[in-house]
């Protein structure tokens, strides 16, 4: 992976004072959530930088090999706990680390940045935002899951374990089925997490209503924060 991924880059306003850096599911890029931002109409709520990053393109062994954005590699769809790459985890932690770093540079504090992802993205809110070091302003998953378990247990931050998560999923998802999204609740809510969670009747994608409720959610923590 290079130092810093191609990203877009969105403000709400001019002079944000936060950001959410957004990543995109498996085999998507970093246009894929663009049109979310009219979507939540924020422009009663303070300024936000909405940054979407690209994963690096990987062969991802549990699709034949076949090249595609991952921000890591699946190594089997098989069960409801499927392989994963850990070191390709672990890397992208340090690239998302880094955009963090990036938005700090920028005079946006951690506590005021989100991490959010669909999907895979969403595996990788999970992961960076319960291991990050410092204090984030949210968590916001969107069909995601816990990638694995162990590796967030075993460098889990104190610093996030009051951070809310909003975390939502359809019920008839069948690429990632609710009951991943049900178990990574579950995990968070164990070790003592904050998690806003909703199902819809869906499949693997966001809906009207899901959107609404993200609008509120964001909503009350930009406007509690500023």
């Amino acid at each position: 992976m290079t130092d810093q991924p191609p990203t877009i880059e969105i403000e709400t306003a001019p002079n944000p004072t936060f950001a959410v850096i957004l990543m995109h599911g498996l085999g998507a890029d970093a246009n894929d959530f663009v049109s979310l931002i009219p979507e939540l109409r924020l422009s009663d709520a303070p300024a936000v930088r909405f940054v979407f990053p690209n994963a690096p393109e990987i062969a991802v062994t549990a699709n034949n090999g076949y090249v595609m954005r991952a921000w890591y590699d699946i190594l089997s769809f098989e069960g409801i706990e499927r392989r994963v790459d850990e070191a390709g985890i672990l890397e992208s932690c340090a690239t998302i680390r880094r955009l963090i770093e990036a938005q700090n540079a920028r005079g946006i504090p951690t506590e005021r940045i989100f991490l959010a992802g669909f999907s895979q993205g969403g595996a990788m809110t999970y992961t960076a935002g319960l291991t990050h070091p410092d204090t984030l302003a949210g968590l916001i998953v969107l069909s995601g899951y816990a990638p694995s378990k162990s590796l967030i247990e075993a460098s889990f931050s104190a610093a996030n374990r009051d951070t809310p998560i909003f975390a939502a999923h359809g019920t008839a998802d069948d690429v990632l089925p609710l009951k991943l999204g049900e178990a990574a609740r579950d995990f968070a809510l164990a070790a003592g997490c904050p998690v806003e969670w909703h199902a819809y009747p869906m499949p693997h994608s966001v809906c009207l209503e899901e959107i609404e409720a993200l609008r509120e959610w964001l909503g009350q923590r930009l406007a509690a924060a500023s």
